[in-house]
């Protein structure tokens, strides 16, 4: 393996840290991967790269909830059977994640290759203010919802955050975070129902990209590096839900406002 092998490796790696890292977090993974391929001159690593690096913060998002998961499944699957009430809070939880997909779905069939093909530096910047402005708004709100409370408004209201942040700079957590917040949701509520709204739309992007990454010319080539690119990703992701979770329950997300400020100045400044 020669030096420019080893280098690139390296570099992808730092991607899937990047990705990682900021996939939990409301600021804007896609932005800050786009920023990092831009300072470390690996330009636009293509649509299965990004499946790629998608399905490993997926795989630990999964992990993380399986518990959750598996409960709202089975007890959904009691309620169809035998329609007790014990099991329908679960079941109407599944139906508010379905319907809560079906924006971003919509969206981002019919707009994410103009979104791509539009986004630059500038953009990103910007949506990263807005993103900051709307996590400073929401700084002090405490909701009492719970899972038994989220109504069908709320989980559509939640679902065009989602939409939203399709475009680099807005983040997805973020923006669904804030939304189930403002609906009234309590943190705990709003970050399960978040986290458990992303892995549709995740899985749906997995499935439409599958033939693409199969299809990719250069996969032999690009074994390895993607091989750690995933790992890094995987890892990062997991500790960084993990430690977010925790930074939920104390109501600290006003630390990421003034984050997303500074990266937009600066992003200003130097792009």
């Amino acid at each position: 393996m020669g030096e420019f092998d080893i280098v690139f490796i390296l570099k992808m790696i730092v991607i899937g840290i990047v990705q990682g890292f900021t996939e939990p977090i409301p600021v804007s993974s896609s932005g800050h991967v786009m920023v990092a391929s831009e300072i470390l001159n690996l330009g636009e690593q293509g649509f299965t790269f990004a499946i790629l690096t998608n399905t490993a913060s997926l795989l630990a998002i999964l992990i993380i909830f399986r518990k959750d998961i598996t409960r709202i499944l089975i007890n959904s699957i009691q309620f169809i059977r035998s329609k007790e009430e014990k099991y329908k809070s679960d079941f109407r939880f599944v139906l508010f994640i379905i319907i809560g997909t079906i924006p971003a779905g919509l969206l981002g069939f019919l707009l994410s290759d103009y979104i791509a093909e539009s986004v630059s530096m500038t953009t990103i910047a910007i949506m990263l203010f807005v993103t900051g402005i709307a996590l400073w708004f929401i700084r002090n709100i405490k909701g009492r919802k719970g899972e038994s409370d989220i109504t069908t408004k709320d989980a559509l209201l939640v679902g065009l955050g989602q939409a939203v942040a399709i475009t680099p700079g807005i983040s997805r957590s973020g923006a669904t975070i804030i939304s189930a917040l403002a609906v009234g949701m309590n943190r705990d509520t709003a970050l399960r129902f978040s986290f458990i709204l992303y892995i549709p739309i995740s899985l749906g992007g997995v499935v439409l990209g599958l033939s693409d990454f199969l299809d990719e010319p250069n996969k032999a080539d690009l074994a390895i590096p993607y091989a750690a690119a995933f790992i890094a990703t995987f890892i990062m992701t997991y500790f960084a839900m993990r430690w977010f979770m925790g930074v939920m329950k104390k109501g600290k997300l006003i630390y990421f406002s003034y984050y997303c400020f500074l990266a937009g100045i600066l992003l200003l400044i130097f792009y």
